[in-house]
């Protein structure tokens, strides 16, 4: 325990440090020689904690999720963690997105903000059914090129191909993480199924898991490191002035955040899972600073998962299956900056969204949150199709784009907590904290 308390100190202290650091090297002047020389050497080590981390994602998810999905039992225990787990996902989802246009409409973040011009083109959101169909990933063989149209052109015949990358092979070498996620609960729902023949895969992959978080434990021993460079960068880049123009919007976003921290997942605590808010937030703050500095919801997941099964003591099964679904369906940050953007954009450009066009803003952000990947800047991308269910102009994302950074450092913190909030919820319904005195 003292070790822990000492890294989150390590970790605390790098943050902070970052921050002053950055701070100076930005004032110092992007083309000062302290400047040019340090900032490269920040870039490798953040650099180098963002990979380390990302190593462990894929073999992570595949093996925890597998285990943790076959070792929950019969089906009807899977189906009740599953359906108590979406549930609490999306209504804290909702909760946040509403919180978020509540915070827009009263702040206006937008109004007075003139737009001249095109600032942006965003990216075509793909479309609803397209995400649904891609969480299911072809046969695991190699991609397979189809005939996708047929020519004739002066008596001779052409044909033009298409390759079809969608299979289990190539979703797990490119980290495809909602298909990893799909074959990965389908293939521990069979191991359940299929019983005692089965156990020699599962132990394989319990054993891959336990070591996955060995691995965890040592790539933890370089975060204080790692935070301290990334967050000196972010500052050394963007510097304080990048807040001005756009206060508003950052504070309608940052006090969605501490409304979801300090009310909604405080609620959910105190009332289901019967224990203190500050047991919990002592139990995740570790996980929150990396989350806030890496912005990376599936980057953060070996420490997410770590953090839950030693700080908040939630089951090692209900870990490996409620945190690696929650790295990639449970969006409450990306779901807030959603609602907050779309309405930012509106007033940006003169526009009014009615009562039904903002309820509109929250299906489609809840389901747009959904489909987030959980890496940096994937709510800018899903952004686009909020903007498009509203008719809003996808120029609009430029808008957001210059202060992106900041507001992903928030809303990729608030994610990665309630991820651990669910789990603890799911945790209690299940019986972990029975038998545990109220704290």
């Amino acid at each position: 325990m003292a070790s822990k308390k000492s890294l989150l100190l390590k970790v605390a202290v790098g943050f902070v440090l970052g921050i002053l650091f950055g701070i100076f090297l930005e004032q110092s002047g992007s083309d000062s020689q302290i400047f040019v020389q340090v900032m490269p050497i920040l870039n490798v080590v953040g650099n180098i904690f963002i990979r380390l981390l990302q190593l462990l994602i894929i073999p992570l998810v595949l093996s925890s999720l597998l285990v943790g999905t076959a070792s929950l039992g019969d089906i009807r225990t899977l189906g009740r963690i599953g359906v108590r787990t979406l549930f609490w996902f999306a209504a804290t989802s909702v909760v946040s997105i509403a919180v978020g246009l509540f915070l827009a409409n009263v702040i206006a973040p937008g109004a007075g903000l003139t737009v001249e011009g095109v600032i942006g083109q965003g990216r075509d959101p793909q479309p609803l059914m397209d995400v649904l169909l891609g969480m299911i990933p072809g046969q695991p063989v190699r991609p397979q090129s189809f005939i996708t149209a047929v020519t004739l052109t002066d008596g001779v015949l052409s044909t033009s191909s298409a390759t079809i990358p969608f299979n289990a092979m190539t979703a797990i070498s490119e980290g495809v993480m909602l298909q990893i996620i799909f074959f990965a609960i389908l293939l521990g729902i069979a191991a359940s199924m299929v019983g005692e023949k089965a156990k020699p895969m599962v132990d394989f992959f319990s054993g891959l898991a336990e070591g996955m978080y060995g691995v965890t434990n040592i790539i933890l021993n370089f975060a204080p490191y790692g935070v301290f460079a990334l967050i000196a960068a972010t500052a050394a880049r963007f510097g304080i002035q990048i807040l001005m123009p756009f206060a508003k919007i950052i504070a309608c976003v940052y006090l969605g955040v501490i409304f979801q921290l300090f009310v909604t997942y405080s609620a959910l605590i105190a009332a289901i899972v019967r224990k203190s808010p500050a047991w919990f937030f002592k139990g995740v703050i570790e996980t929150a600073m990396t989350a806030f500095v890496t912005r990376s919801s599936s980057g953060t997941l070996p420490i997410t998962i770590e953090n839950a099964r030693t700080n908040l003591k939630v089951p090692s099964n209900i870990c490996a299956f409620v945190l690696p679904l929650g790295a990639t369906v449970n969006m409450n940050g990306t779901a807030l900056y959603l609602g907050v953007s779309a309405l930012f954009v509106a007033q940006a450009y003169g526009l009014e969204l009615t009562i039904a066009e903002q309820a509109s803003v929250i299906l489609t952000g809840t389901l747009a949150a959904v489909g987030a990947a959980g890496v940096p800047g994937a709510g800018l991308i899903m952004l686009t199709m909020v903007l498009t269910a509203v008719g809003l102009p996808l120029s609009g994302v430029g808008l957001v784009a210059g202060i992106d950074v900041i507001l992903d450092m928030a809303r990729t913190c608030i994610n990665v907590v309630g991820d651990q909030a669910v789990a603890c919820v799911v945790a209690k319904a299940e019986g972990a904290y029975d038998n545990d005195e109220e704290s």
